[in-house]
C-alpha cells in the first residue's frame, strides 16, 4: 500500500473503483470501496496523486482527500474515455482515469471551492425556475386555448389572457385551475427576482464582472457568470482556445493538408454559450450603419441572421477572454 504513487478513483453513489499504480506502473491495488470507506482508505496512504473524472461529488471529493495531503485532478470524461481499452465497467474506467491522469498534455479541472459552488448553484437555481416559469405559461396558454381563448405570447400576457378567459364561457373549475397556475408563476416571479437581487449585489462587487458588462451584448447576468466559471482565464492559451472551450468553434475534420469544418461543437459549458448567442442576437437586432461594428454589418449582408449570430458570439467570447486577461473596458472598433 506504500508504493502506490498514482490512483484512479471512479465515482459513484455507493461503490467507488480504485486502480493503483506505482512509479513503474505496476497495479498495486484493484478494489472496490462502499461511501463510508473511501476516506479512511485514502488516509492510510501516503501523499500520491488522485485522479478523477469532473462529474457529479468530484468537487467534494476533491477538496476531502486534498486535506489528507493528496494531489487531486480532475478531468473532463470525454478526455478518459479514450483511454479504456475494452467495454465499460467500473474497473475498466478507473484504470483509464489512472492511465490519463499522467499523460503529460492531458487538461484538467480546477477543484471548486465551497463558496464558489454556492455561487454556481445561484445560477443553476435561477435556471432551473426560469424554466418551470415558462412550462407554467405554456401549460396556462394550452389549456386557455382549449376553451377558444387566446392572447399574445409574452410573460406578462399571462394577466390579460386570464381576463379573457373570465369574460368568456369557461366552466369555474377550469377557471380555478388557471388561477392554481397563474399563483404559481407569481411565486416564481417572486423568487427570481430575489435571485437576481443576489447575482446583481455579485455583479456590482466584482470587478471583472464590472468590466466585461461594458461589452455590447453583455449583461449583469452574462458577466457574473463569466467572471465567476472563468476564475483563471490564463490558462486559455488564445481567444480562440476559450471560445473551442465554450463549444462556439467549428468542429474539424481536417486530415492530408485538406482543412474541412462543419457545425459548432457544442461541446462546452451550455449554459456560458447560450448568453452568449443571445447576446448577440440581441446586438445583431439593433445593428445598423454607423451603431455597429462594420464587419458586422458585411457579415449581416452576406449571411442569414442565425448564422451571423453564432459567428458574432464567437467574436463575443475572444473578446472576453482578451478583457479578463488585460482588466481592460471594451474599446468599440473604430470604422476604416
Amino acid at each position: 500500500m506504500e508504493e502506490v504513487s498514482t490512483i484512479g478513483l471512479d465515482l459513484a453513489k455507493s461503490v467507488f473503483q480504485v486502480h493503483g499504480i506505482d512509479a513503474a506502473g505496476r497495479v498495486v491495488v484493484r478494489r472496490q470501496l462502499r461511501r463510508g470507506e473511501v476516506l479512511g482508505f485514502f488516509a492510510r496512504l501516503r501523499p500520491c496523486l488522485v485522479g478523477m473524472e469532473a462529474c457529479a461529488t468530484a468537487h467534494h471529493w476533491g477538496r476531502e482527500l486534498t486535506r489528507l495531503g493528496h494531489t487531486v485532478k480532475l478531468m473532463p470524461p470525454a478526455y478518459v474515455k479514450p483511454y479504456v481499452k475494452r467495454g465499460k465497467t467500473d474497473a475498466a474506467d478507473a484504470e483509464a482515469i489512472a492511465e490519463a491522469v499522467t499523460r503529460p498534455t492531458m487538461r484538467f479541472v480546477a477543484v471548486k471551492s465551497m463558496d464558489q459552488q454556492a455561487v454556481l448553484m445561484l445560477h443553476k437555481v435561477r435556471d432551473l425556475l426560469v424554466r418551470q416559469r415558462t412550462m407554467l405559461i405554456n401549460a396556462v396558454r394550452g389549456h386557455a386555448a382549449e376553451f377558444g381563448v387566446i392572447a399574445a405570447k409574452g410573460r406578462g400576457k399571462v394577466a390579460e389572457l386570464l381576463q379573457r378567459a373570465h369574460a368568456e364561457d369557461v366552466p369555474a373549475l377550469a377557471l380555478a385551475l388557471l388561477k392554481v397556475l397563474a399563483g404559481q408563476i407569481d411565486a416564481l416571479e417572486a423568487k427570481l427576482k430575489a435571485l437576481e437581487a443576489e447575482l446583481m449585489a455579485l455583479h456590482k462587487a466584482d470587478p471583472v464582472s464590472q468590466c466585461l458588462a461594458t461589452q455590447p451584448g453583455i449583461g449583469p447576468i452574462g458577466a457574473v457568470s463569466f467572471s465567476l466559471k472563468v476564475p483563471d482565464p490564463k490558462a486559455f492559451g488564445s481567444g480562440r482556445h476559450f471560445a473551442a472551450w465554450l463549444g462556439i468553434t467549428p468542429k474539424e475534420n481536417s486530415s492530408g493538408g485538406r482543412h474541412r469544418q462543419g457545425r459548432i461543437s457544442r461541446q462546452g459549458d451550455e449554459g456560458l454559450r447560450r448568453l452568449l448567442v443571445l447576446g448577440a442576437t440581441a446586438v445583431i437586432r439593433f445593428a445598423k450603419p454607423g451603431r455597429a461594428s462594420p464587419w458586422l454589418i458585411n457579415l449581416l449582408a452576406r449571411r442569414p441572421r442565425k448564422v451571423a449570430a453564432v459567428a458574432l458570439a464567437n467574436k463575443m467570447a475572444r473578446i472576453l477572454w482578451a478583457m479578463m486577461v488585460s482588466g481592460e473596458v471594451y474599446r468599440r472598433p473604430l470604422a476604416a
